[in-house]
C-alpha cells in the first residue's frame, strides 16, 4: 500500500468512526476518558522507555536544551497528562448545547446547537503530551482525530497513542476514533493536507516553518497556533516588586514555550529604578538582554537590539527590552511587533489597565499577571489543542467548545414558504 492510499484509508475510517461517536453519551465518553487516564499511569514505564529513545536521539543530533525540555517526559509530567484527562472528563460536554433558541412569527422554533466538527488532523512537533491532550479533547467533543507528530518524538507519541487507543477499544468504541500517522516520511504531511473530502480542519502546532508550510499546502481549513512573541509592559504606575516577579516568571520559569515573555517594555519614568534590579535577577538566571539606546544607557552590559530582535520568538534565555515614553507607545509597539498571542500590563492605574485591555489586539491580554497562564489547563479547560492566534472560529486557548461548530435545528408544524 503506497503512502497516499494508506493515509486515505486512515482518513476514511476516521470519518466513519466520527459518525458513530454521535451515538455515544456524555456519561460513556467520561468513563472512557477516565479509563484513558488510568491507562496512562499504568503504562508509565513503557512511555518513559520510549521517551528515553527520543531524548537520546535528540541529544545525539545536538538539538537545543529548550527543545529537549519540550520533548522530555518524567513521572511528574505523565501524572499531569493523566490529570488533564481526568479534568476533561469532569467538564461539561459541549455537544448538544443550545447556544440560542427563538420562535419566528410563523411558528418555526429555531435552535442553534453545538455539534462536533467531524475529523480533525493535528500536526505537531516535539511535545509528547500533545498526543494525550488532543485525544482526550477530540474524543470528549465528539470528533475523530488524526495525529501526526514530529519524528523527534515518534517513539513517545506512538507509545502514548497505543495505550489510549487500547483503552477506547476495551469500551467497545471504534478504534479509528483516534489515529496516528506513524511514518517519519515528510511527504505524509503534504498528502494529509490534500484529503479535504474526509478531514474537516487542520491544526498545526509547532515552529513558524511548520505553520507556514501547512498554511501554504493545505486544501483543508487551518486554525493556526502561531508563534508567541509575548510582551510585558511595566507602566509608570506599576508596583515594581510585583513587576519584577511577573517579568522573571514570564521569562525564566519555562523559556522554551509559546507563552513565555520575549519582549519587555518599561515606561521611561520608572526605567532607571526598575531595570538595574531586574537585570541582576535576569543575569543570575542566564538571560541575555538586548535593548534600545535608553536601555543600554541604563544597563551597560545590554547588547543593542535590532529590528529583528523585536520580531523574534527566542524560545530561550534571550530578551528584547525597550524603554517607552507612554502607554500609547507600548500598545503601538505590541500591536506592530507582537504575534497577537499574550501580552500583559503591570500597573496600579485602573484607567490604564482598562485602556490596555481594550487596545492591545491579542488573544489573551492580562493585567498584573504573567503571560505564562495562557494555557488551556490553567484556564480551567482541562487541556488544550493549541493557542489560536487567528480571529475566526477560535482565538486563544482551544479546548472543547473550540472543537465544535453548530447547526440550526428547526421545528415546525407544517409551515411552507409563500
Amino acid at each position: 500500500m503506497n503512502l497516499k492510499t494508506e493515509l486515505t484509508v486512515i482518513a476514511q475510517k476516521a470519518q466513519e468512526a466520527s459518525r458513530s461517536l454521535l451515538s455515544v453519551s456524555s456519561a460513556q465518553k467520561n468513563r472512557i476518558i477516565k479509563s484513558m487516564a488510568s491507562a496512562l499511569m499504568e503504562g508509565r514505564d513503557a512511555i518513559l522507555k520510549a521517551n528515553k529513545k527520543d531524548i537520546a536521539k535528540a541529544r545525539a543530533a545536538k538539538i537545543s536544551n529548550a527543545f529537549i525540555d519540550r520533548l522530555c517526559l518524567n513521572p511528574k509530567r505523565i501524572c499531569q497528562m493523566a490529570d488533564s484527562l481526568d479534568e476533561i472528563a469532569k467538564l461539561n460536554d459541549p455537544v448538544g448545547e443550545v447556544i440560542k433558541a427563538w420562535r419566528r412569527p410563523n411558528g418555526l422554533w429555531i435552535h442553534k446547537v453545538r455539534c462536533p466538527i467531524g475529523v480533525i488532523a493535528i500536526i505537531y512537533e516535539s511535545r509528547p503530551n500533545v498526543t494525550s491532550d488532543c485525544i482526550g479533547l477530540c474524543f470528549k467533543s465528539g470528533n475523530s482525530v488524526i495525529l501526526r507528530g514530529g519524528s523527534e518524538a515518534l517513539n513517545s507519541n506512538i507509545a502514548i497513542f497505543r495505550i489510549l487507543q487500547e483503552a477506547i477499544k476495551k469500551r467497545g468504541v471504534p478504534e479509528n476514533i483516534v489515529n496516528i500517522v506513524s511514518t517519519s516520511d515528510r511527504r505524509a504531511v503534504d498528502t494529509l493536507l490534500k484529503l479535504n473530502n474526509y478531514i474537516d480542519v487542520v491544526i498545526p502546532r509547532g515552529g513558524e516553518g511548520l505553520i507556514n508550510r501547512v498554511v501554504k499546502t493545505s486544501c483543508i481549513p487551518v486554525i493556526k497556533h502561531y508563534k508567541g512573541i509575548c510582551h510585558t509592559y511595566v507602566d509608570e504606575w506599576a508596583d515594581l516588586n510585583m513587576a519584577q516577579n511577573i517579568c522573571y516568571n514570564a521569562k525564566v520559569q519555562r523559556p522554551g514555550v509559546c507563552n513565555a515573555m520575549e519582549s519587555m517594555l518599561v515606561h521611561r519614568e520608572v526605567a532607571a529604578r526598575f531595570l538595574p534590579g531586574m537585570a541582576k535577577k535576569f543575569k543570575e538566571a542566564g538571560v541575555e538582554i538586548r535593548g534600545c539606546a535608553m536601555t543600554r544607557k541604563i544597563l551597560k552590559s545590554a547588547r543593542r537590539a535590532t529590528e529583528k530582535d523585536y520580531r523574534t520568538e527566542y524560545l530561550g534565555l534571550v530578551l528584547s527590552v525597550k524603554v517607552v515614553g507612554d502607554m500609547d507607545e507600548a500598545v503601538e509597539h505590541i500591536n506592530n511587533y507582537g504575534s497577537h498571542h499574550s501580552d500583559t500590563i503591570v500597573t496600579e492605574n485602573y484607567d490604564n489597565a482598562l485602556e490596555f485591555l481594550r487596545k492591545v489586539d491579542s488573544a489573551c491580554v492580562y493585567v498584573n499577571a504573567s503571560t505564562r497562564f495562557t494555557d488551556g489547563y490553567q484556564f480551567g479547560m482541562g487541556a488544550e489543542i493549541g493557542i489560536s492566534t487567528d480571529k475566526l472560529h477560535a482565538r486563544g486557548p482551544m479546548a472543547l467548545e473550540e472543537l465544535t461548530t453548530y447547526k440550526y435545528m428547526v421545528f415546525g408544524n407544517g409551515q411552507v414558504r409563500g
